[in-house]
């Protein structure tokens, strides 16, 4: 018999999941699978649990751990799979308002398709990455504009497309602050004035299309700094830069590059609040970003 440990969060996006448990575990069980479920109880309940299923593998035979939720709930599964020597595979069934990472491995929204992608799918090494003492699946991102991908409902994204995020950046305007940051990265070190930052392995940030050229396993970090505009004209090109990054990169005041290690320090009293795959990253002075290639793998039939 396969054994499958299935975690689940039933509070992810509209709590859609909660009416699929039953039948993904039928579906599971009519594959040959035996299946183990555990919903997810609180903050960080899904690391620790991913890290003792995979430190019990060998006694109990998981063949992967398949997670069910948002950005947020796959992240803490992934922190947990990282913690451990042995790596179990991961199978995802996106239930989150955004799900940026199951879009850039082409896994689809719907339950009944993704499982389906799960069963008939095989092995893909991905990219993880550590932040401090942490981890992340596709994102660390500090600044302005940060929160807009997440603030911008689906409505006026299906409307107006691009100019939804214009306009939810504009409500962020008057907080925008600047941050003097040295970035030291292959080799190179930079000290300037910036107002964003992104450290990204996807195609998508809350939605928004990002880069076209990223690639989930070539242990490289796609990075876009923002420099610090002088006027409103100059924020207003930046935003439009930032929509079309992987078309027409502005250098005067995007800072574009690849990467696998990554060092950025802050050169004042003031702390870089970062958000991590959607979720708080923490107030950091200093932070060493670095890729794991191909870490983990994922089942998918992309």
């Amino acid at each position: 018999m396969k054994h499958v440990f299935f975690i689940y969060n039933p509070r992810s996006g509209k709590k859609t999941i909660v009416a699929k448990v039953t039948w993904i575990i039928d579906q599971l069980t009519k594959a040959g699978y035996d299946v183990t479920v555990r919903p997810t109880q609180s903050r960080g309940d899904a690391t620790e649990t991913a890290a003792r299923i995979c430190s019990e593998s060998d006694t109990h035979d998981y063949e992967f751990i398949l997670c069910s939720g948002g950005d947020g709930t796959l992240n803490e599964v992934i922190s947990g799979v990282m913690r451990c020597e042995n790596k179990l595979p991961v199978a995802y069934i996106p239930a989150g308002s955004t799900n940026d990472f199951a879009h850039s491995l082409n896994i689809p929204d719907k339950a009944d398709a993704a499982l389906r992608s799960i069963l008939e799918g095989s092995y893909f090494p991905v990219d993880i990455g550590t932040f401090n003492d942490k981890y992340f699946t596709y994102i660390a991102a500090f600044g302005a504009f940060t929160e807009v991908p997440y603030e911008t409902s689906q409505q006026q994204k299906n409307i107006l497309g691009h100019a939804a995020y214009l306009l939810e950046a504009m409500k962020h305007i008057k907080n925008i602050q600047s941050y003097n940051l040295t970035v030291t990265y292959n080799g190179n070190t930079i000290t300037d004035d910036f107002v964003l930052g992104m450290i990204s392995n996807t195609a998508y940030v809350g939605g928004l299309l990002s880069m076209n050229d990223f690639s989930l396993d070539d242990g490289m970090y796609e990075v876009t700094l923002i420099r610090t505009p002088s006027n409103p004209i100059e924020l207003h090109e930046i935003l439009s830069s930032l929509l079309n990054i992987s078309q027409d990169i502005d250098t005067e005041h995007v800072l574009y590059f690849k990467t696998s290690d990554i060092v950025i320090k802050c050169n004042s009293d003031t702390e870089l609040k970062w958000t991590i795959d959607g979720e708080s990253g923490g107030d950091q002075r200093e932070v060493h970003i670095h890729n794991n290639r191909k870490a983990i793998n994922f089942i998918t039939s992309r």
